[in-house]
């Protein structure tokens, strides 16, 4: 049996010479490297306006004079801790960290307690009234500072809660509550109603089923939820200052304002506490950062 070879019948210097890479389409949602580089840009200086208040706020309370922050370039050359020593060591600076952490944690826990309950009642109960409940909710935070002021101070001097830790934490309650409630609402809409009636397969209660299925899937919005509560008691001024007597009472927000007097102004001291007072809430950002941007987002997917 005889074999032949087939030869290409093209001549060499025709064949094609062509090595270019064959470029790769790009993908559905992928960017270009100029979209890349533009994006990172845009968030670069994002970050960098972010940032700048933070580090201008340490850079003026490394200052040794109250009157630095008028010449902050003068800073630069006698930078020193005195500031967060006088402060720590001085002020009444864990007096205020008490009363802060207090007034902060029992707003938070009693807020996303009282809002939980509330916003699971109402996202799986349907009782006479229920959606106007949620709007009365939402009507009370419309009404400013200046207003409630007189009615709650009168309502806590019945009570013998001024001056009282338990008296501040339930006025903050009162402005964290209706808004949790609606983001726990929120965020209990996306839970399968199927978990609940499982729950009841397996013989638990109401508040079983709540406790031990609803809450561990509803961590996001609680870690929202909680936030919120912590941030409105952490920085509000006008309830603290108004039902707070005792300067050892004072909360770090209120606490603040006697740097600045009638006739003078220790800006250098307020900037370091300013710094101090910002750990506390760094750190509370840091354990529930995690599910902040999930429960934001689950939380507005359903009314």
């Amino acid at each position: 049996m005889s074999t032949t070879t087939l030869q290409s019948s093209v001549p060499a210097d025709e064949v094609p010479t062509d090595t270019r890479p064959v470029r790769r389409p790009r993908r559905r949602g992928e960017n270009s490297l100029a979209g890349t580089i533009t994006s990172h840009g845009i968030l670069t200086v994002a970050s960098l306006v972010a940032l700048f208040p933070i580090a201008w706020l340490v850079y003026l309370s490394l200052g040794p004079d109250k009157d630095d922050y008028l010449h902050p370039g003068r800073i630069f050359g006698k930078m020193t801790l005195d500031n967060y020593s006088f402060v720590l060591q001085h002020t009444p600076f864990f007096d205020w960290l008490w009363s802060t952490l207090v007034v902060s944690l029992g707003t938070t826990f009693i807020g996303v307690l009282v809002a939980a309950t509330t916003g699971y009642a109402v996202s799986r109960m349907r009782f006479p009234g229920y959606r106007k409940f949620m709007w009365v909710l939402l009507v009370t935070q419309m009404f400013p500072v200046a207003v409630l002021m007189v009615p709650m101070y009168e309502i806590l001097s019945e009570l013998q809660l001024i001056d009282n830790y338990f008296g501040l934490i339930l006025v903050y309650c009162s402005t964290a509550v209706p808004y949790c409630a609606w983001l726990l609402k929120g965020y209990f809409d996306t839970i399968p109603f199927e978990i609940d009636e499982a729950g009841r397969v397996d013989g638990l209660s109401p508040f079983g089923t709540f406790g031990r299925l609803i809450l561990p899937l509803a961590k996001p919005g609680l870690a929202v939820a909680a936030f919120y509560s912590f941030i409105t008691a952490f920085g509000e001024v006008a309830f603290a200052s108004t039902f707070m007597l005792s300067d050892t009472k004072y909360t770090f927000a209120v606490g603040l304002q006697s740097f600045v007097s009638e006739h003078d102004a220790q800006r250098n001291l307020m900037a370091a506490t300013a710094v101090l007072v910002a750990i506390p809430v760094s750190a509370f950002f840091y354990l529930v950062q995690k599910n902040l941007v999930a429960g934001l987002t689950a939380g507005g997917t359903k009314g």
